[in-house]
């Protein structure tokens, strides 16, 4: 079957002189254009396109990768508004459309907004909206506690970030737990700290438990190399500096400091922390 908005492993078939026609083993062809063709190509080979519907409406292939794919939130710009809505840039010569029915605030031209692209069930073609909630639900949640997530930042609260969790459900980074700066439309990793009564999930940007340890000896360690062997930070330091210094929460530091102690890798002091020579 050839899936419209995803990649697509297919077998070519034919050569032609606008191009290759890839099929999918199912009866199913699709052409890739000359201008995607390679230079060395085999018939029979496999060949990974990506597939979606070209200005006449008509299924085509691509070795371009897009920047959205179907299913998917990103952050894309807009490129041109007319009659029939906002166009966006996402790596391919058709640019994607959002519907004026689909922009929860009219979009503007250059402006950024995180988009969720979805196939049209009338038209069959692949489309955006940023009514981002309407294709979100924590009712039945696909992720428990301690999952390592993918996370796309949506936007700011007077609590935290909001980001969308596995492209199914959204989630809050509370600002106490971000060591790091974040934008929106930055997609970044993540474990699902806590799920509440009423499914809402609490996300943190570092892995959990005992797996905070390693990381978190490993980046005191290397931090301490790059200083000549000493950092003006203890047990007793303001979790602002160890913020500033490391990234991390005290917590962390705390743990992954007890980590390195126990490897005799440092001494403590009390005007800091001084990587132990061999």
């Amino acid at each position: 079957m050839i899936e419209l908005g995803k990649l697509n492993t297919l077998e070519i078939l034919r050569d032609t002189s606008v191009g290759l026609f890839l099929g999918d083993g199912l009866g199913n062809d699709v052409l890739l254009p000359n201008k995607y063709v390679p230079e060395d190509y085999q018939i029979g080979a496999q060949m990974e396109v990506f597939c979606y519907l070209d200005y006449d409406e008509r299924p085509v292939a691509t070795t371009l990768e897009p920047d959205i794919m179907l299913g998917e939130f990103r952050l894309l710009q807009v490129v041109e508004v007319n009659e029939f809505g906002a166009f966006m840039e996402w790596g391919l010569e058709k640019h994607l459309l959002v519907p004026f029915r689909e922009q929860r605030v009219k979009m503007k031209q250059g402006q950024w907004y995180v988009v969720h692209c979805y196939l049209d069930a009338k038209s069959g073609r692949l489309v955006a909206s940023n009514k981002l909630d309407k294709f979100l639900s924590n009712d039945h949640l696909e992720v428990k506690e301690w999952d390592e997530v993918t996370l796309v930042i949506t936007r700011q609260t007077d609590l935290g970030w909001e980001v969308i969790v596995n492209d199914r459900h959204k989630g809050l980074v509370y600002f106490n737990e971000v060591f790091k700066t974040l934008n929106i439309g930055d997609v970044i990793p993540g474990c699902i700290k806590k799920i509440r009564e009423d499914n809402k999930l609490d996300i943190s940007l570092q892995p959990l438990g005992a797996r905070v340890l390693e990381p978190a000896a490993a980046k005191i360690y290397d931090t301490l190399l790059a200083n000549d062997g000493f950092l003006a930070l203890h047990d007793k330091s303001d979790p602002n500096d160890i913020r500033d210094a490391l990234q991390m929460s005290k917590k962390t530091f705390k743990k992954g400091l007890g980590t390195l102690y126990r490897e005799r890798k440092v001494t403590l002091s009390p005007e800091g922390i001084t990587l132990a020579r061999d």
